[in-house]
């Protein structure tokens, strides 16, 4: 008996090992004609085994680039695409840069700073009032995450400062309701807290 441990690794484990079998036949099959004809078989069938895929963009185009990539690339017939190359394939992907946008603020993030703007830019009336109602809840949440304590006086500081001075709220005239963080999410921030002084 022969375990699969024992036979030879397949390169697309998600077909397994009998349209792998059906693609090395494909490519020993000496006749042209014949080749492509059963490529096409093999196509349909693997089609067939991912049928909640089909409306999928280029979904045939993928099946064709499965099936040279199955046949290590050896297998010789006019694709109906332009497959893939053992180049594109194998080659590193080049290097991404990742943007750092600048925040005065990292733990409020950059979505929140560009909503603080749009909120001082609009005219007063209850939307902003809204607005500036969810925005301060946010910022508090936000803040307390990575704080023991929420300081609603340093909130408003901060939303002062995002705003450039044109949104100006302080404790004395407005409160920020207090916000609860799950368990969960304080297990997050615990792991990332030891994992960064590591």
């Amino acid at each position: 008996m022969q375990y699969n441990t024992q036979k030879e690794k397949l390169l697309l484990p998600e077909y397994g090992r009998n349209i792998q079998n059906m693609v090395d036949h494909c490519v020993l099959i000496e006749d042209p004609a014949e080749r492509k004809k059963c490529a096409y078989t093999v196509i349909d069938i693997m089609g067939n085994m991912f049928p909640h895929l089909r409306d999928v963009n280029n979904f045939k185009h993928i099946l064709w680039d499965h099936l040279a990539i199955m046949s290590d690339f050896k297998l010789e017939i006019d694709y109906p695409y332009e497959v893939i190359t053992r180049e594109e394939l194998y080659n590193a992907p080049g290097h991404l840069d990742y943007s750092r946008p600048t925040m005065r603020y990292r733990h409020y993030g950059k979505l929140l700073e560009r909503m603080i703007k749009i909120a001082a830019d609009m005219e007063e009336d209850d939307k902003k009032d809204h607005l500036l109602k969810m925005l301060l809840s946010q910022m508090k949440r936000s803040y307390t995450q990575w704080n023991k304590e929420a300081d609603d006086e340093k909130i408003f500081h901060d939303l002062n400062d995002m705003s450039d001075g044109r949104i100006k709220m302080s404790t004395d005239t407005h409160s920020i309701p207090d916000v609860k963080l799950s368990n969960n999410s304080r297990d997050k921030l615990k792991n990332i807290k030891y994992q960064r002084k590591k």
